[in-house]
């Protein structure tokens, strides 16, 4: 067996310690990172309603800025609007907001986790439903977070697989709500 170079080492030892530092740093930024952002669900089904037959039936709720009812008048304290692009303050992710929210509008337990006692006076601000850019890699497609953890840019496109459905196109500031959004969202 030929001598081995201390270079030739050096370069062993490291290819041998990538997968345990791959996954001491996984461990330690990966999770934790995407775990904070907070992901929208669809239509979540709570507690029964029971009919004038007595019969009961799932009451659905839409949270996270999904509700389908008009958004009009548009409160002066709610800045940002659907179509706008951002970037997240904290985690600094790309994406394009797809509704908002007066308040926070999802289950009281989330809510308590998402927000801790700290910060609890953040669940009465402004929410928004973001499309996260496909390119950034969290994992997540969308996110529900406070007004204050969103700076809006100019001049970048998101590329997220359910544009289409939200947006017809974008004119390099903003992007064009698609008819039955712009119903929802009138003066954004």
């Amino acid at each position: 067996m030929p001598p081995i170079s201390a270079a030739a080492a050096l370069q062993i030892c490291l290819l041998l310690s990538a997968l345990p530092a791959q996954y001491f740093i996984s461990q330690w930024y990966g999770t934790d990172s995407a775990q904070h952002i907070q992901m929208t669900e669809r239509n979540w089904h709570y507690g029964e309603k029971k009919t004038k037959s007595g019969n009961s039936e799932a009451e659905t709720h839409s949270y996270f800025a999904e509700s389908t009812y008009v958004h009009s008048p548009k409160p002066e304290y709610i800045r940002f609007s659907v179509g706008q692009v951002i970037v997240h303050k904290r985690f600094g992710y790309l994406g394009v907001i797809v509704g908002w929210d007066v308040k926070a509008n999802t289950l009281e337990e989330r809510l308590q986790h998402k927000h801790p006692p700290a910060n609890q006076d953040l669940k009465n601000t402004p929410h928004y439903r973001i499309l996260i850019n496909k390119a950034n890699g969290f994992g997540k497609s969308t996110a529900y977070i406070p007004e204050e953890e969103i700076t809006i840019i100019m001049g970048l496109e998101v590329h997220h697989p359910d544009m289409k459905a939200y947006f017809s196109g974008y004119d390099g500031s903003k992007y064009i709500m698609q008819p039955w959004l712009k119903k929802i969202y009138p003066h954004d």
